[in-house]
């Protein structure tokens, strides 16, 4: 909801497209003509900051409740990617683009790793989601000039984002007798 947010108050004088424009251009663009815009980069980098933060804290309480090292490990590095997407946004080189990337690529294993921690039918869905991303994420110089950066990148997180909702969803779901089962 802050992606939305930040597009709704981005300037209409600097185009922003889904095609064309990366979701951190919200934030900032890349040098060396970096454009940054108010309230839009402020509303961007504090929600990737906040989203951050929920996801390192939803982590703790998972490996709690689980104790799986490796799902915690996954899903801790896509919390500590999108806090620095937020915290060094599109004009921050070398930061921005490893946060980025280290967002991207422990979002899509977090999903297809999650396949072992599901036992319901979103199980198949948690790989879908994560193969799509990694897919895009790998493929992105064939679809670039198809869909546009931006459209790919979305390609890329949105599947992700997807994911965390249904698998926070499905995790609150759970009785505990359920995550008896599971941890064991």
């Amino acid at each position: 909801m802050g992606i939305i947010t930040a597009e709704t108050f981005y300037p209409e004088k600097y185009t922003y497209t889904t095609s064309d424009s990366m979701i951190s251009d919200l934030g900032a663009t890349e040098p060396p003509n970096s454009i940054i815009t108010q309230p839009s980069a402020t509303i961007f980098n504090f929600s990737m900051m906040i989203v951050g933060i929920l996801i390192l804290l939803g982590t703790y309480f998972l490996f709690m409740a689980l104790n799986d090292k490796i799902a915690a490990i996954l899903i801790g590095l896509l919390g500590l990617g999108a806090l620095g997407v937020g915290i060094f946004p599109g004009n921050v080189n070398p930061q921005h683009p490893l946060f980025a990337l280290t967002t991207f690529i422990s979002g899509g294993l977090s999903a297809i790793y999650s396949y072992r921690l599901i036992s319901s039918p979103f199980k198949y869905l948690s790989l879908v989601f994560g193969i799509t991303g990694m897919f895009f994420l790998f493929t992105a110089s064939i679809f670039i000039p198809i869909m546009g950066g931006g459209g790919v990148e979305r390609w890329v997180s949105y599947p992700i984002v997807l994911w965390l909702s249904g698998f926070g969803a499905y995790l609150m779901g759970l009785s505990s007798k359920e995550k008896d089962i599971v941890v064991k």
